[in-house]
């Protein structure tokens, strides 16, 4: 990334030293863009609950500012040599930490490759802008999974990529989609958003609502989007409920502990990796904004709570404490 000069004008950035739930907004010199970055003045940004929180907010040791968010929205403020196809005012998404200021990789290899830094159409909204990232990433998942137009397809887990890969299943129309959680407020979420069936699983055992819904047989897909502490119980009944030749796709980190793999359950199964590299592709990111600008991923809808950044602190505190009230919060970096 590029240098930062001394004695430059002093920014502010979200930092998480050691000790769980520490979290610091500290300040640090405003960086400069070397060749081939740009430099992104932050609007909004939004906390992932599960690879910013469970992977990092919650554990003792300390965690570079670089790794603290993955999805902001802002505008180019400065472009570094061989830069001309961004200009300082483009309104941008960016896999970036949360701060006022970034600077950010703005070239590309390939079309095939992985852009840092997305121009933002005028029809997607800032406070649309940073669910950007996790679309395209949905969109991709979604793309690897080839669901069969009659194919039964189990998300377990409606946080943030649950909901958003039901809403790129259901745009593009292709499978009985059944979103599976344990709280009330994404339950209503997820029928809502259009989900077949919608199981609590607080109040009826997922396994036996599938088999039941599938006539025994089991899900042709079971998406594993969980990342908290029901990760091991919720990886368990994804197994137990994925028929054979099914295919279970491993996208929620689960962390604490390792998750029980018997060999009896996935005979004749596949077990999928979420990780899909750095290939994501024009493709991808063309039709994650379409279905952003279209309204066809309800951003919105999703947003439950806005801070500012300088209350960063309380919206980390609220959505790992209390995720039966939010699901997708947003930071305000406007002053």
């Amino acid at each position: 990334m590029g240098e930062c000069q001394r004695g430059a004008r002093q920014v502010k950035r979200l930092a998480k030293p050691e000790g769980k739930y520490n979290l610091v907004l500290e300040e640090a010199p405003m960086p400069e863009p070397a060749p081939g970055e740009v430099r992104i003045k932050a609007v909004r940004s939004l906390i992932s609950r599960g690879s910013e929180m469970g992977a990092r907010y919650t554990r003792e040791h300390a965690v570079s500012h670089e790794i603290m968010g993955y999805s902001m929205a802002g505008t180019i403020d400065k472009v570094g040599e061989g830069i001309s196809h961004l200009a300082p005012g483009d309104r941008v998404v960016a896999l970036a930490p949360h701060a006022q200021y970034t600077v950010r990789p703005a070239t590309v290899d390939s079309p095939a490759s992985q852009p840092r830094v997305v121009v933002l159409p005028d029809d997607v909204s800032w406070d649309r802008a940073p669910y950007f990232p996790l679309t395209s990433g949905s969109v991709t998942w979604v793309d690897v999974e080839q669901i069969g137009a009659s194919d039964t397809v189990v998300i377990l887990g409606q946080g943030l990529v649950g909901s958003l890969m039901l809403q790129v299943m259901k745009a593009n129309g292709k499978g009985h989609v059944v979103a599976v959680d344990a709280l009330d407020n994404r339950c209503a979420l997820a029928e809502e958003l259009g989900a077949d069936r919608v199981i609590h699983a607080g109040q009826e055992d997922p396994v036996t609502a599938v088999r039941k819904l599938t006539n025994g047989a089991g899900a042709h897909l079971v998406v594993y989007a969980v990342g908290g502490p029901a990760g091991p119980k919720a990886f368990e009944q994804g197994l137990d409920m994925l028929g054979v030749d099914g295919t279970m796709h491993l996208i929620g980190l689960y962390e604490d502990q390792d998750l029980a793999l018997p060999s009896s359950k996935i005979q004749r199964r596949r077990i999928l990796g979420g990780y899909y590299g750095a290939t994501i592709g024009q493709s991808s990111y063309r039709r994650a904004m379409s279905l952003l600008a279209s309204g066809q991923v309800q951003a919105e809808r999703m947003t439950t709570h806005r801070f500012a950044f300088t209350e960063a602190g309380e919206a980390f505190d609220l959505l790992w404490n209390r995720p039966g009230e939010a699901l997708g919060v947003l930071l305000d970096w406007e002053e």
